[in-house]
């Protein structure tokens, strides 16, 4: 097992690690739509794209991209938002589909609308 480390890869404000590789499989920590000053978008959209621009920047910072994705889980407040979300994950992946889970939660952390968390292999040298 080894935590990615890498200069664009910020420190996590809990006890975790944002990437973790084993075996050729990278484990990505679920992603919030918030920028580094801690403000983030108002709509569900806008919040899409910025956490599955996370995902995509950890996976680059660990040598994969969003075209190695095996898995992703998306947890939303409110399943009224799956339209919308899906709208715009199938946008960004275009015809790579990966397994994928939409998870209805309570309220997310910071009340953000999104939390997005991804398996991904690491890509072939």
């Amino acid at each position: 097992m080894k935590i990615i480390q890498h200069p664009d890869i910020p420190k996590p404000a809990g006890h975790y690690s944002p990437v973790i590789e084993h075996q050729g499989v990278l484990y990505v920590s679920g992603q919030l739509p918030r920028h580094p000053d801690g403000s983030m978008p108002e709509d569900i959209e806008a919040q899409t794209r910025l956490a599955m621009d996370k995902i995509r920047s950890l996976l680059r910072a660990a040598n994969s991209d969003l075209d190695h994705l095996l898995q992703v889980r998306i947890y939303i407040p409110d399943v009224s938002l799956w339209g919308d979300v899906n709208t715009v994950y199938a946008d960004i992946m275009g015809g790579h589909r990966p397994a994928r889970c939409v998870v209805p939660s309570r309220e997310l952390h910071h009340g953000c609308l999104i939390e997005i968390e991804a398996v991904a292999a690491v890509r072939p040298a």
